[in-house]
């Protein structure tokens, strides 16, 4: 990745950064509050979080980086761990 790309990932992180805490911060406790923001700037922030989203993804395709999946700690995963010790008893066995 090019210096100008790692300064726009920085960018983009920081804008969604910024973004995040002015929802949170905005956000009533209670969903019989009216939220603050108008239903247009609720819009554009989720439009500017899109286009976020999809400029970082843009820039992890240039650099070669896989898309990370977000997982549950209780899922399965798809690989196995097995100890070097099990593998030499089975060798043994044959």
């Amino acid at each position: 990745m090019t210096e100008d790309h790692n300064r726009e990932k920085d960018l983009l992180i920081v804008m969604r950064k910024v973004l995040a805490n002015i929802i949170k911060d905005t956000t009533p406790a209670h969903r019989d509050l009216k939220h603050p923001l108008s239903d247009n700037t609720i819009q554009d922030v989720r439009t500017c979080l899109g286009l976020i989203s999809n400029r970082e993804r843009e820039l992890a395709d240039i650099a070669g980086i896989q898309p990370e999946k977000p997982y549950y700690t209780d899922e399965k995963p798809s690989a196995e761990v097995v100890s070097i010790n099990k593998i030499s008893k089975l060798k043994k066995e044959d």
